[in-house]
């Protein structure tokens, strides 16, 4: 068996001697938006991220595995994998922790007037700020209830018992007061003082706030958006910052990277980074971790069938 690591995955002797102990040989591709100088039709698992967006799937004919360096399954065609059974595994898990701490600390930031000090810092200025805020019994919806979900919900409740989660399978789950269906959104943000976005971008949530769903939450309210910047219109989202919404917590935008003359740039209250919410010291051993699992479970199993 065949199989490719592409991408930002970081092969070493160690790991090299574990695939082959499962039987695999290993090719590897640098990058994965570069043209092909080998023969991709008799691989048979890969390890990648961006592949299946800059290349065509029907390419890999023997095919049968793929794991994903991402959480979200929005860069590969989940139609043609599920035609051809393929077994696809993400990255669920990986990356949580940190995004979770992430979603906290943007918050914070704004809630304790960060930038307000660090100009201040920078100019030597000493000034106080009686505006600050506490996390202490604020309502916090969390929209999605994932892995990601889970551990956000986990971190919040170490500063407030309100945690609320809405889920499109609402499910019984420590970490929060109450879960909601999906049809129950609108009510839950309309009591939120903080939203954090935590779902996957699928046609039914793209674009799922905007103008109308700004219009709802409460004054002064915080929206926190780790998942997928398609969820959100970024247009309307400026328009809020300036007119009613308390600020804005932005990892992930429609198009990356963000545009020099977008307008959140300019908001004194929203908190912009480049998609480093999942960045972590960690991160490494719990992705070798799920992968040799993972792919352990997949060789055992095809053993068996042969």
């Amino acid at each position: 068996m065949k199989l490719l690591t592409a991408g930002s995955f970081k092969l070493n002797d160690e790991r090299t001697a574990f695939f082959n102990s499962l039987g695999f040989d290993v090719v590897t591709l640098p990058r994965e938006d570069s043209v092909f100088d080998i023969d991709v039709s008799d691989i048979d698992a890969v390890i990648c991220n961006w592949l299946f967006v800059h290349h065509d799937i029907k390419q890999f004919r023997s095919l049968k595995y793929i794991q994903l360096l991402s959480a979200g399954l929005d860069r590969v065609p989940l139609d043609y994998i599920k035609e051809k059974n393929i077994t696809l595994n993400n990255a669920r898990g990986v990356y949580s922790i940190p995004m979770a701490e992430y979603a906290v600390g943007g918050v914070l930031q704004l809630y304790k007037k960060s930038r307000f000090f660090f100009h201040n810092q920078k100019e030597h200025i000493w000034q106080k700020n009686r505006s600050i805020l506490e996390l202490s019994d604020c309502a916090v919806a969390v929209i999605g209830c994932g892995s990601v979900g889970q551990e956000t919900a986990k971190r919040f409740g170490a500063f407030t018992e309100n945690i609320y989660g809405v889920d499109l399978y609402p499910n019984d789950s420590t970490f929060f007061k109450k879960v909601y269906p999906l049809e129950q959104l609108d009510t839950v943000i309309s009591e939120s003082d903080i939203v954090v976005l935590t779902l996957p971008l699928t046609e039914q949530t793209k674009g799922m706030f905007g103008k109308e769903r700004f219009a709802i939450m409460k004054n002064d309210a915080v929206i926190v958006n780790i998942s997928r910047g398609g969820i959100v219109d970024e247009e309307a989202l400026a328009d809020a910052l300036e007119n009613r919404l308390g600020g804005a917590v932005l990892d992930v935008f429609e198009e990356e990277p963000l545009s020099p003359e977008s307008r959140l740039w300019e908001a004194e209250n929203a908190v912009i980074t480049p998609h480093i919410s999942f960045q972590s010291n960690k991160n490494d051993a719990r992705m070798w971790r799920t992968i040799s699992e993972n792919l352990k479970r997949f060789a055992g199993e095809r053993n068996k069938s042969e």
